[in-house]
């Protein structure tokens, strides 16, 4: 367990970094504390954190039965990954054209514990980001004399508890901020940041050394 402990507070930033990076779940949560209240923001920043921890959940089952005794196979999961995250932030660069950028919150906002719950959830397991981290990016932490099924999963706890952490202080601070990131020039830039952030994550796991 030590061993593990060890590596909680690079992941943690990593973990951090990913969590500031606008895109689905930034959005989502803005959403829903400007239209729906902190309160609903904050049922949905509950869900985005469920939805973490399946992720983990399903990366500790598939991966420590597949790569558990394939170098090969965890490798080329690793530049997949990689490649994956340099082609989202082509994608993000590209959305620059466009006025507001690709950081947009508008819409409706769900208010009741249920449905704001489940919008948090839904926004999670279907972000390709979140899935790509936990498949590619959270086995890269797990030492090598620690149980890898195990390891992936209790990270994966960390990354939620990192993310609600974030995602309650951007709730609380919306209020103040709302007029701020309703400007055109403000959410490209957020997508600028977005694009340059992703590839931070690509360059991260790029350098990480195999189990």
């Amino acid at each position: 367990m030590l061993h593990l402990l060890a590596v909680v507070p690079a992941f943690a930033l990593t973990a951090l970094l990913l969590a500031i990076v606008p895109g689905q779940g930034v959005a989502m949560v803005l959403r829903q504390s400007l239209v729906g209240g902190s309160r609903a923001a904050f049922y949905s920043v509950l869900g985005n954190a469920s939805g973490l921890i399946i992720w983990g959940a399903l990366s500790s089952v598939g991966l420590s039965a597949v790569f558990a005794k394939s170098h090969l196979a965890f490798s080329i999961l690793k530049y997949a990954g990689v490649a994956f995250l340099v082609f989202l932030a082509l994608q993000t660069l590209w959305q620059l054209r466009k006025e507001f950028g690709k950081f947009d919150y508008s819409g409706g906002a769900k208010t009741s514990f249920t449905s704001a719950y489940r919008l948090g959830l839904i926004t999670n397991l279907t972000n390709v980001k979140a899935a790509v981290f936990a498949v590619a990016f959270i086995p890269q932490f797990v030492p090598k004399n620690f149980s890898f099924g195990l390891g992936i999963f209790l990270l994966a706890c960390v990354q939620a508890c990192v993310s609600t952490a974030w995602y309650g202080f951007l709730v609380s601070v919306v209020d103040r901020a709302s007029v701020f990131l309703a400007r055109p020039v403000v959410r490209r830039s957020l997508t600028g940041i977005s694009a340059a952030g992703i590839l931070v994550l690509a360059l991260g796991l790029l350098l990480t050394s195999p189990r």
